[in-house]
C-alpha cells in the first residue's frame, strides 16, 4: 500500500479548490461502502452515491481499505481521435465512439495479465466521465448536470488487433484493457485540467484537457440521443500525444491534477 499513499498524497495536494470533493468505493471488513477522502483517511458514508450521502462511523486510515472500481456500471464508452496532438477527428462531426466492457475494467494497483498473444499494447491516459443520473435525449445545455464526476483511466489498446479485426472489440475490451482510478472526483472543472502519463516515471504524455475536440457536454448528449445512459456509467475522453508498445514489467501511472492518479505493472 506504500506506493497508493504516495499517490494520494500527490493526488490530494493538487487539489486547488476546496469545493472538489474525492470519494471512492472500498471494502473494510468484508463490507463495501462509499466513503469520503480526508487526509490519509476515509470517512465511511452512507446513502445514495448520486443522491444524499452522509457520514457514518469513524474514520479509517487508508492504509487500512480496499480501495475498489469506483462504480458497477452497465455501459462503459469511450471516444476516439479526440486530441490534435494524437489523432484528430473534425470537430463539427460527431464525435467518434467505441464500446469498452465492464469486465475490461481494473482498479488502480492491480496487475494488468496480457493475452499471450498480445505483441503491441499501448497505454493511453484518459478522463473518465461517471454519469449521475439517468439520461435519454438531453441537450448539452443539460448534459453536465448528468455527469457526476470524473477519475482516471488508461484504455489500454492492441494495435495490431485494432487494425486487423472487424471491430475494436478485443483490441480495446479484453479483459484489464480498462484500468480506472478508485477515487472520483467532484466538482472538478473537467474541461480544463492537465492529464500526465507516464511509462516507469517518464513522462510520456502531457496536454491539458482544453484541448479536447468533442467536449464532455456533447459526448454525453449525443451519446444519449441513443443509448440511456445509467448512474455509474463510464466515459472514457480520449487520449493525447503519442503512444507507445508496452513490455513485460512496464509499470504505467496517469495523473489528472485536481482528480488522482492511477498506476499498474503490465505482466506477460
Amino acid at each position: 500500500m506504500k506506493w497508493f499513499m504516495v499517490i494520494l498524497t500527490l493526488m490530494i495536494s493538487s487539489v486547488a479548490s476546496a469545493e472538489v470533493d474525492h470519494l471512492a468505493r472500498f471494502e473494510h471488513n468484508q463490507q463495501v461502502s462509499y466513503g469520503r477522502i480526508i487526509g490519509q483517511n476515509i470517512q465511511p458514508l452512507t446513502g445514495d452515491l448520486f443522491g444524499e450521502l452522509v457520514a457514518s462511523g469513524e474514520l479509517l486510515p487508508l492504509e487500512e481499505v480496499k480501495l475498489l472500481l469506483p462504480t458497477t456500471p452497465q455501459k462503459v464508452f469511450a471516444v476516439g481521435m479526440n486530441f490534435a496532438s494524437h489523432i484528430s477527428s473534425p470537430s463539427d462531426a460527431p464525435p467518434p465512439l467505441f464500446l469498452k466492457l465492464p469486465t475490461s475494467l481494473i482498479a488502480s494497483g492491480e496487475v494488468i495479465q496480457l493475452p499471450p498473444d498480445a505483441t503491441n499494447v499501448h497505454f493511453e491516459g484518459e478522463l473518465v466521465l461517471i454519469i449521475g443520473k439517468q439520461a435519454k435525449n438531453i441537450s448539452e445545455a443539460e448534459a453536465d448536470k448528468a455527469i457526476f464526476g470524473v477519475t482516471v483511466g488508461n484504455d489500454l489498446t492492441e494495435r495490431s488487433w485494432q487494425g486487423s479485426d472487424l471491430q475494436w472489440m478485443r483490441s480495446k475490451a479484453s479483459d484489464g484493457f480498462g484500468p480506472v482510478g478508485s477515487v472520483i472526483a467532484v466538482g472538478v472543472d473537467y474541461n480544463n485540467v492537465l492529464l500526465t502519463t507516464r511509462l516507469n516515471g517518464k513522462v510520456v504524455q502531457q496536454e491539458n484537457t482544453r484541448y479536447m475536440i468533442h467536449k464532455p457536454a456533447k459526448v454525453v448528449s449525443y451519446l444519449s440521443r441513443y443509448f440511456t445512459l445509467m448512474p455509474g456509467d463510464l466515459i472514457f475522453m480520449g487520449t493525447p500525444g503519442r503512444t507507445q508498445a508496452l513490455t513485460n514489467g512496464d509499470t504505467v501511472s496517469v495523473t489528472i491534477e485536481q482528480v488522482g492518479s492511477l498506476e499498474n505493472e503490465i505482466r506477460q
